[in-house]
């Protein structure tokens, strides 16, 4: 089996009377892009310097590249743990050009040879040595700065929330490019982020950072589809939580009996808001809930549902003619996930 490129376990650290990261645990597979994905305070930023070198650890270790660089004594210093570092802004030097921002962490001699070229190239940036910083759009700046963090080849590329600082129309754009980069690079990298569509739409494996340890590391699909408790599912998507008592592979819910994979007892059934399924009542026997709230996003809509008292949200198709003041049947495609009463997040 191929090694981890980064490995945490049981990582303790903080600062002074104030602990951040209490027993972070994270494997990162070779090759792969991994997202840590978490909210303010939640500790991603003390992760990351802690990996790049920038702050102790308190307890626990960091292998990086197969080899100790924290832990048991150990303490690698930052330009020595072949890693490189991404940041929000690029951090560009406005007075060098292109070419030599690249090269900067480079020695003469690799300056000198192919090297800053072929990361160029790499990033979709051929032709772009001679360019100033301050010639360049944000989306361009962000990628000059991944060829230089690629350049010395590191063990492991982190990447620093760096697309947060630009307009949400060129965002998505310049995710794509970065990842492909990287995978045409062989690189292996691990995204800080905030935003749940930046991780679970550009990473190979997302971990939910909560409370300074990590609650799930998973694919994005099965983060979305089989969260490991209620919090996990909130924080990476809208969700619709019901209380519900399961028995025999259904859970007894408001909107009827929904199946479930596993559990039994009282607690509250998971389901996602595409997998409401709305339509006009057949009578006047039929349950019905009202549309309180239509929003449009282009080609899907949330709808914001009264059923009792109880709210509800669902996703329908953009072209619904579904208007606020209906009153519409709610029905359930697919299971549901339960969980047992406390078990929370």
């Amino acid at each position: 089996m191929e090694e981890s490129a980064l490995v945490l376990d049981d990582v303790h650290a903080g600062h002074p009377g104030t602990p951040v990261l209490s027993g972070v645990d994270l494997d990162v597979p070779p090759g792969t892009l991994t997202a840590v994905l978490g909210g303010s305070g939640c500790g991603k930023t003390t992760l990351l310097r802690t990996v790049a070198g920038f702050h102790p650890v308190e307890k626990g270790s960091i292998h990086a590249g197969g080899r100790l660089v924290a832990g048991g004594g150990v303490a690698v210093a930052p330009e020595r743990r072949r890693v490189g570092l991404v940041s929000q802004e690029g951090a560009l030097f406005g007075h060098l050009d292109v070419a030599a921002n690249v090269g900067f962490g480079l020695d003469r001699r690799a300056r000198r040879g192919d090297r800053v070229g072929e990361v160029l190239e790499l990033v979709g940036l051929a032709g772009y040595g001679d360019r100033m910083p301050a010639e360049l759009s944000g989306g361009q700046q962000q990628r000059v700065a991944l060829a230089r963090a690629l350049a010395p080849a590191p063990a492991l590329v982190l990447l620093d929330e760096p697309f947060v600082a630009l307009d949400a129309g060129l965002r998505a754009e310049v995710r794509g490019q970065v990842r492909d980069a990287l995978t045409a690079a062989g690189a292996t990298a691990v995204l800080v982020t905030h935003d749940q569509q930046e991780a679970l739409g550009t990473a190979d494996l997302v971990a939910v950072l909560r409370d300074g340890r990590v609650v799930q590391c998973a694919p994005p699909r099965t983060l979305y589809d089989s969260p490991a408790d209620i919090g996990v599912a909130r924080f990476v998507g809208d969700a619709v939580v019901l209380p519900a008592d399961a028995t025999d592979g259904a859970a007894a819910t408001l909107l009827g009996p929904v199946p479930v994979p596993s559990g039994r007892g009282p607690g509250r059934l998971l389901l996602r808001p595409e997998q409401l399924r709305l339509r006009v009542p057949d009578g006047d026997r039929e349950a019905t809930a009202k549309v309180a709230d239509v929003v449009f996003h282009g080609p899907d809509a949330t709808v914001e549902l009264d059923l009792d008292g109880t709210g509800l949200l669902a996703r329908v198709p953009g072209r619904s003619d579904v208007r606020p003041g209906d009153r519409v049947v709610v029905e359930v495609a697919g299971e549901g996930r339960f969980f047992p009463a406390g078990d929370d997040g």
